[in-house]
């Protein structure tokens, strides 16, 4: 069985839990709940959480699908260089982060499922896993002749003279059953 890389679990939590902190401090804010200075810290911390964990890390072993226009984040993520790579940070910056959203009561959920994030980062980054870009490969050009995909051919395949393709009778007329068919007429119904 497999290794099972921990922070692709730990991107998909914190993406989550980003999108639910907006959300309930969205809702905070728009009520003017008591304390909603605490929803809009919320709202400000979900965009920048989400802005962090769009881009999702490179797989070690097997194919990472590219989220739609991750790679615009990615160059933003990769210039804080070792600040964003290492999981030991991303799990502590989020830990703190979901402290003050933890006062008020619309942006609890967001702040527990963030907690949950962070400690899934700290197992990442227990384990010795790392946020690495994925990377574009370079299209591949088409080889001609030596490569996988042959030439189309120049002359066409070889067909018997003319006086073979001609029918034969017994062709031109139909096939002949074996099995003898009976045909009645009247029947059902009178």
């Amino acid at each position: 069985m497999g290794r099972i890389e921990w922070a692709m679990w730990a991107n998909e939590q914190a993406l989550a839990s980003g999108l639910i902190l907006v959300t309930g401090g969205t809702v905070a804010v728009a009520a003017r709940f008591k304390g909603w200075q605490f929803a809009a810290y919320a709202i400000v911390a979900g965009v920048f959480v989400c802005l962090l964990e769009y881009p999702r890390g490179k797989r070690k072993k097997g194919s990472t699908m590219e989220r739609c226009g991750q790679k615009y984040l990615t160059a933003v993520v990769k210039v804080f260089g070792p600040v964003t790579r290492n999981y030991y940070v991303r799990a502590i910056l989020h830990a703190a982060l979901a402290v003050p959203a933890g006062f008020l009561l619309s942006t609890i959920l967001g702040t527990a499922c963030l907690g949950i994030a962070s400690a899934i980062y700290l197992l990442a980054a227990i384990r010795g896993e790392e946020w690495n870009p994925i990377e574009q490969k370079p299209q591949e050009r088409p080889q001609a002749g030596g490569g996988t995909i042959k030439q189309p051919p120049t002359m066409p395949p070889p067909r018997p003279p003319p006086e073979t393709r001609k029918k034969q009778p017994a062709e031109e007329a139909g096939q002949e059953n074996p099995i003898p068919v009976a045909i009645e007429v009247g029947g059902v119904g009178r």
